[in-house]
């Protein structure tokens, strides 16, 4: 089965403290979404739909030419909301017949091993959702009151999400709103569609604050040795 991966990146910078969108902040020397990218590039038969919005098109153009990147990507356009760019992404997908991987365009420490293992499953199963074990303690809030849960009950997700296209689009296409937190969360409360977690990865972190990217630094030469 062909592969696609859609990659969504429409952050503003704002927990960055920083007036360039997160995406595009420099990490070691090349900027976050290029470091993304060359993940799944590293596959063969692999299309990838890059998901920004309009206003950032020229921006990412600057970059390329800067850069000398040579990837190419398929550039669609986002919309107002996460939902509806990974919608737009999706509909830039002609064969349903097919898998893809929905990716943060900020996770650039996904590695190659993770990728696959979601693709493997996600063929086998219909998805295959990344998941971690949290290890902190967990409370939980219920209006003025909040009490100890049993951590062992909960995951942390993460992304690639992965999905047969065929699957993934009908629901997104059947969704009547926007307010689901993840790829999964659409399949599931769409189509009821059971979710299969596998095994994701403690460095595949989001980078949302200058902390994050600091510690990409550390894992990108960590990885170098």
């Amino acid at each position: 089965m062909k592969r696609y991966a859609v990659i969504v990146a429409g952050g503003k910078g704002l927990r960055m403290g920083s007036e360039i969108p997160k995406q595009f902040l420099i990490l070691n020397g090349l900027p976050v979404i290029m470091h993304t990218i060359q993940k799944f590039a590293a596959f063969e038969n692999l299309q990838i739909i890059l998901v920004l919005p309009q206003s950032q098109f020229d921006y990412w153009e600057e970059l390329v030419k800067s850069y000398s990147f040579s990837i190419s990507v398929n550039l669609v356009a986002g919309g107002e909301t996460r939902f509806q760019s990974v919608k737009n992404g999706l509909d830039a997908i002609s064969d349903n017949d097919s898998l893809v991987a929905i990716h943060d365009g900020v996770r650039p420490m996904i590695q190659h091993e993770f990728i696959e293992s979601a693709f493997i499953q996600a063929a086998k199963n219909g998805n295959a959702i990344l998941a971690i074990k949290p290890k902190d303690s967990i409370r939980k809030q219920e209006l003025l009151e909040n009490h100890a849960v049993n951590r062992n009950n909960y995951y942390l997700i993460q992304t690639p999400q992965t999905f047969k296209t065929s699957i993934i689009k009908e629901a997104y296409t059947k969704a009547d709103d926007d307010n689901f937190t993840d790829d999964a969360s659409v399949l599931e409360g769409v189509l009821k569609q059971k979710i299969y977690m596998i095994q994701g990865d403690e460095n595949n972190i989001k980078i949302t604050s200058p902390v994050d990217l600091k510690i990409a630094s550390v894992l990108i030469e960590a990885s170098k040795n």
